[in-house]
């Protein structure tokens, strides 16, 4: 019996030890393994058996921000904005009026049918429009921020507050290139949001929105920063934050909260093929809206830096072409005569690899940078010219300033691997053109054309090189292993195209 016991006691040891070898126990946790009541025989069975090991190693707790706590906070400084204007359009007695610009504005079908008589009628009218916002206070004095979209055309601008009352706002200044706006209520001692700094959120981070999707006052709704400094399809040159948090129409201008309760950012853009939320929205960085908000307060506007360049994303074939480690930065296709990148010496095909320091990974990111100086700051730029980093200084200019007409460079002529036919330009089509050089596309075939290269084209450079003479395109592109960059001139624009060789 008393045998039998030892062989059980040490079977269980054996078994912990296993255990412990393979993970599921740790050094130091404790095991106990019950045995049944009885033994062998009927005998009395032996005592539990308690092996000393580790306990398993716990996962890391992550707690949630307490969004309550933001919301009740800060819910007291977000306002409810309301608006109304009209805008004069054309009517047309169409089945398809629903379809155009105010085909969702309830009124604009209430004056389609209760207008009288239709018998040709195509005279304009002033349409009434209501919109609706959001907005937030800065200033216990009455200062407000929201978007300039949000009080585009308005005639009124009512104001409701978190305790319901509502006043008349003066609209203190817009700025349409970045979407800001500052209204100003009569009214004293209101409770603020406090502002943070977008540069210092990550992403991945928690961020929470207060505002009035479709009217609906308060509404809170949470989400991650998705990304940081995105470009988007228009003139703005505003380094959006991505979020996932569900924006809907009314939330525009609206705060963005990190997780101390800090406005982060203006709620301005979604993306969406339905009208509502699919889980990309944007909005405006605080630091960037700050200083629109601080200009429009003391000035009554906003004023824009200018460098006066154009730029393209520098792809895989430019940076074969040019020689870069990696398809970084902003290459630049042309300069404008008289800028402050003229005057700083930057030349198309050039390569802006970094302003201020700062890494240019997209070419947004250079416009971005830039929109976020003022006229009158200096910065340096490293720039990539004929594979050596060259570093030059500019003295941002104001957007709102006029510059001469963009002049024209450089070109060549013959059939080369391109697929291109050039020949010279003549006397009278350099000085028609604006020129002194270039090479005419007379064809455009193979490569080039796949590329997107237009007979009447003018080229003029390849691979930053400028050319005169069909040998020296030649020379270039032998030298060359897989691709080309061409600089081409189509009427008064410039353009880099990429072509892949072979």
């Amino acid at each position: 019996m008393e045998q039998q016991a030892n062989k059980a006691s040490l079977n269980i040891k054996r078994t912990v030890a296993a255990l412990a070898a393979i993970g599921v126990l740790g050094a130091g946790g404790a095991m106990v393994i019950h045995q049944n009541n009885a033994g062998a025989n009927g005998a009395p069975a032996a005592a539990p058996v308690a092996a000393a090991v580790a306990p398993v190693a716990a996962a890391p707790q992550v707690a949630l921000p307490d969004f309550s706590q933001i919301a009740a906070r800060n819910s007291p400084a977000v306002v409810n904005i309301s608006v109304t204007g009209s805008t004069k359009v054309a009517y047309e007695p169409s089945a398809q009026a629903g379809n155009d610009d105010f085909g969702n504005d309830p009124f604009f079908e209430f004056f389609r049918r209760f207008q009288g008589p239709q018998g040709g009628q195509r005279g304009g009218r002033d349409v009434p429009t209501h919109g609706l916002g959001s907005g937030f206070i800065v200033s216990p004095d009455g200062i407000i921020m929201t978007n300039a979209h949000v009080v585009r055309d308005a005639r009124e601008v009512t104001v409701k507050l978190n305790d319901r009352r509502e006043f008349r706002a003066k609209v203190l200044g817009t700025d349409p290139k970045t979407d800001i706006a500052v209204l100003k209520i009569d009214a004293s001692n209101l409770p603020i949001v406090p502002l943070g700094h977008s540069s210092e959120l990550k992403v991945g981070e928690w961020v929470l929105a207060i505002g009035s999707p479709y009217g609906f006052d308060s509404t809170v709704t949470a989400g991650v920063v998705s990304a940081k400094g995105r470009s988007l399809p228009d003139d703005s040159n505003v380094p959006f934050i991505q979020t996932d948090v569900a924006v809907n129409p009314g939330n525009s201008g609206g705060p963005l909260f990190n997780t101390r309760g800090e406005v982060v950012g203006i709620n301005s853009q979604i993306y969406s093929q339905t009208g509502g939320f699919q889980g990309l929205s944007f909005a405006i960085p605080i630091d960037l809206a700050g200083r629109i908000k601080d200009q429009i307060v003391a000035t009554g506007k906003a004023s824009h830096a200018k460098l006066g360049v154009t730029v393209q994303e520098v792809n895989q074939g430019f940076a074969d072409s040019f020689k870069l480690a990696t398809p970084e930065g902003a290459l630049v296709a042309n300069v404008e005569r008289g800028s402050p990148a003229d005057a700083a010496g930057l030349k198309s095909g050039d390569v802006v690899r970094k302003v201020n320091g700062q890494r240019i990974i997209a070419s947004a990111d250079l416009p971005a940078l830039v929109g976020t100086s003022l006229p009158g700051d200096k910065i340096s730029m490293d720039v990539w010219r004929d594979g050596k980093i060259v570093s030059l200084m500019a003295t941002l200019g104001n957007a709102a300033d006029k510059v001469a007409e963009v002049a024209k460079s450089d070109g060549a002529a013959g059939k080369v691997q391109l697929g291109l036919a050039l020949r010279p330009l003549q006397s009278d089509e350099k000085r028609e053109a604006g020129i002194s050089a270039g090479l005419l596309v007379e064809d455009a075939g193979g490569a080039a054309a796949n590329a997107g290269v237009l007979p009447g084209d003018v080229l003029l450079s390849v691979n930053g090189r400028p050319v005169n003479t069909v040998e020296q395109v030649r020379d270039v592109v032998d030298k060359s292993a897989k691709s080309v960059a061409l600089l081409i001139q189509r009427g008064p624009d410039k353009i880099f195209i990429p072509v892949r060789l072979g």
